[in-house]
């Protein structure tokens, strides 16, 4: 299976889109631009991993971008930026999940039934595995295993970016891996725990 590329293609917003009436920008078009490129890709598969959508992603990374560019931001730096927009991207899913979603049964697609009912196959990739893994677990415990694992933030970063207390993240990523790894291990196992 291969890693799923981004599918959008627009160019990232300009500064002067969003902050015409701003006396003073910290960063030019240029500097956007080279910030842009740096954490598009990750921003993205972080939103997309979560929300499990690729077009919902492209929509909420878009969103994260028009306005991490329209707040006021402290020249605090690229990483705080980044946990910035990061940030922004977090509690524009939150914002997602608490909308009322109306579907039938019957409109679901069969790649959210169970995917590993019948493991006679042997050679099933682990990217498989891993995504099935992540369908079954909560966006939040999703949001936590992709923060700290794919893009190796620490728990205050972690905790920055979500909004959790530093002293839950452990015990969060902690469940977490244990959830992912019962479900790795196979239904056999989770019967008998």
């Amino acid at each position: 299976m291969k890693l799923r590329t981004i599918t959008w293609q627009s160019a990232p917003p300009t500064t002067e889109t969003v902050a015409v009436d701003k006396p003073e920008l910290l960063m030019d078009d240029e500097a956007f631009a080279a910030f842009y490129s740096r954490t598009a890709r990750p921003l993205w598969a972080y939103v997309a991993r979560t929300c499990g959508s690729a077009t919902l992603a492209d929509d909420l990374v878009q969103e994260a971008y028009l306005r991490f560019l329209g707040a006021d931001l402290r020249n605090d730096g690229e990483v705080a930026w980044r946990r910035y927009l990061f940030r922004i991207a977090t509690n524009l899913m939150r914002d997602h999940w608490r909308k009322p979603v109306h579907s039938a049964v019957e409109d679901l697609p069969e790649s959210m039934l169970p995917l590993m009912e019948n493991r006679s196959d042997e050679r099933v990739d682990s990217q498989t595995l891993l995504a099935a893994g992540m369908k079954r677990i909560r966006p939040v415990e999703r949001q936590l295993l992709w923060l700290a694992y794919a893009e190796g933030a620490s728990h205050r970063e972690i905790a920055e970016i979500t909004g959790f207390r530093i002293t839950s993240i452990r015990l969060m990523l902690f469940r977490a891996r244990h959830k992912m790894a019962r479900f790795l291990r196979g239904p056999e196992i989770e019967k008998k725990s």
